[in-house]
């Protein structure tokens, strides 16, 4: 990746205007291309229409405390869990864990992958653009590391650091980003699927098949 400090950016909030910022200063409005076979470990699906940003409840308070909490992501090219961060990040994580029992990342797709740095989701739109209709903030701690299964919370360049809304990335290379995003958690289970998911990027940020998220659970 050049530039690899480049920020990872995705409206998180509910009728933003702005698409994901790509490495380099340019922005990228997502399209899917579908490869003619499905990749090894993967099935075909249709690509799913695009829903309605906003309207979700923000949480008035974090998860309990004293708990382990984790998010599972059921895709077409397998499974993959992620354990929250509730101390780095008491926000997000307990918005990430109200969005999905809500159904919220059910039926949106991976709008961004980027091989070997990222894959982001979260966006009902699917254009880089949507969120739940708030924001959380979370600020990142100092010396944070974006490194292999790391996940964390897209934003855009203006908002400050630990802004998030719904879109997430999970890292699939050593990204060398700044403490700019909000540490959500770790892969624990699966990162095998998110590198498989990794792969199917072209050099325009564009996915080469659709991944869904048929369904998030908290556990």
């Amino acid at each position: 990746m050049l530039l690899l400090a480049a920020l990872i950016a995705g409206c998180g909030g509910g009728g933003g205007t702005k698409t994901s910022e790509i490495p380099g200063g340019g922005s990228v409005t997502p399209t899917t291309t579908q490869a003619a076979k499905p990749p090894a470990g993967c099935t075909a699906v249709a690509k799913p229409a695009p829903k309605k940003e906003g309207g979700q409840k923000k949480p008035k308070a974090p998860l309990a405390s004293g708990k382990t909490y984790k998010l599972t992501f059921e895709t077409n090219c397998g499974s993959f869990t992620v354990q929250l961060d509730t101390k780095t990040a008491p926000n997000a994580s307990a918005s990430m864990a109200s969005l999905a029992k809500a159904g919220f990342f059910d039926g949106t797709f991976f709008h961004r992958i980027v091989p070997g740095f990222v894959i982001q989701g979260g966006d009902p739109t699917g254009t880089g653009q949507g969120g739940p209709g708030y924001k959380t903030v979370d600020k990142p701690p100092n010396g944070a590391k974006y490194t292999l299964g790391v996940v964390a919370m897209a934003k855009t360049g203006n908002e400050k650091p630990g802004t998030a809304g719904s879109q997430f990335f999970v890292v699939t290379g050593n990204a060398g980003l700044p403490a700019d995003y909000a540490v959500l958690g770790k892969v624990v289970s699966g990162l095998d699927v998110v590198k498989r998911i990794g792969q199917l990027g072209d050099s325009s940020e564009q996915p080469t098949f659709t991944v869904v998220i048929k369904k998030a659970t908290v556990s």
